[in-house]
């Protein structure tokens, strides 16, 4: 999505190599007035466009690429000719990264209120905000300056969006929920739906009131079609910086920290705590009413049944520690093997005690 995001920006903008190196505090090898208007994959460069190198194993695209400007880093400069003007950095990856934030910064946002938009008379909206075609304001919201609520989002009575957040088509944000500022919300995201809560009795299961909100940090951002839940009572939160991949259930009452990422499927049932800085992987399945720590990684398809300390790394379903899950997995190929070793000394041992 970057790389098309840019190449869309450089369709309708033209930069020379000076200009793109002085964003990127770069060092022009060749040409510096030479100018690009699009971005291709080094794989596929074109005249006119910018590519970027900065892997070894793409360090060959140096001396056949087609594109007119390339970035790249420092250590794999070899030479002091090529046949593309270099923009030499010394991390080509990241200096990509902060050229998307700098073009994305450049371009203006949407502003204005669009026809076929409703928005109730008690809602309270800032400067220079954007609400699209069908999307449906509540009453009593406040909507910050700068927030982009895309066509088809709804957002519900008293919900908050702090400033420069951006709601994509599709989602809902429902009532009571608080979304801090520079956040994201992609399509279809459903934030503040019902907790699963429901009591067995003996004519079947009676739903608990779901009471609480949903509370969303700054600088957040959750990818389409995830369920965050609201709280039964109090509020289920997403800590501070936290990235959350799509296809995601964080249940009623979960607590989720600062600066952690989440990768897509995984599922927190409701009442855990998860600390800071966690990497969860793919289809990871959490347990309710646990608690982990900081800086834990949990490897993809892990089942999480227990509390988890600081620094710890699992795999495995149960999780376990990462380590002894492969040092056991080793065996556990081999257990066919291992089983008739074992009944063949077995049957050694009756033979020899029937002598």
């Amino acid at each position: 999505a970057p790389v098309k995001y840019f190449s869309y920006l450089c369709t309708i903008m033209e930069f020379t190599a000076a200009e793109i190196a002085g964003l990127i505090k770069g060092k022009v090898i060749g040409d510096q007035g030479v100018k690009v208007h699009g971005f291709s994959p080094i794989e596929e460069g074109r005249h006119g466009h910018l590519s970027f190198i900065a892997n070894e194993k793409f360090a060959h695209f140096l001396h056949s690429t087609e594109s007119s400007v390339l970035i790249v880093s420092k250590n794999l400069l070899k030479e002091e000719n090529y046949k593309p003007v270099i923009i030499e950095v010394e991390d080509a990856y990241l200096a990509f990264q902060v050229l998307m934030n700098l073009y994305q910064q450049m371009t203006e946002k949407k502003k204005g209120i669009e026809e076929q938009s409703f928005i109730h008379k008690t809602a309270v909206l800032g400067e220079d905000v954007y609400v699209g075609a069908f999307t449906y304001i509540s009453e009593n919201a406040t909507i910050g300056d700068g927030v982009q609520l895309a066509p088809q989002v709804f957002i519900g009575k008293n919900v908050k969006i702090g400033k420069n957040s951006k709601i994509d088509s599709g989602a809902k944000i429902y009532d009571g929920c608080i979304i801090g500022e520079n956040c994201v919300v992609h399509s279809n995201t459903v934030v503040g739906g019902d907790g699963f809560g429901f009591q067995p009795t003996p004519n079947g299961y009676d739903k608990i009131p779901q009471l609480g909100n949903v509370i969303i940090e700054n600088n957040v951002e959750i990818g389409s079609n995830c369920s965050i839940d609201r709280a039964t009572i109090g509020s289920t939160i997403i800590g501070e910086g936290t990235k959350i991949d799509n296809l995601i259930q964080i249940a009623h009452n979960v607590k989720i920290g600062k600066n952690n990422v989440i990768a897509a499927q995984a599922g927190i049932a409701g009442s855990t705590t998860i600390g800071n800085w966690n990497m969860i992987g793919g289809q990871v399945g959490i347990v309710g009413h646990i608690n982990i720590g900081n800086q834990v990684k949990i490897q993809a398809q892990s089942g999480v049944n227990k509390n988890v300390k600081d620094g710890e790394a699992l795999y495995g379903a149960p999780a376990i520690d990462a380590g002894d899950y492969r040092r056991n997995y080793v065996h556990f190929r081999n257990l066919t093997e291992i089983v008739k070793r074992i009944n063949q000394l077995e049957n050694n041992s009756k033979d020899k005690t029937n002598e």
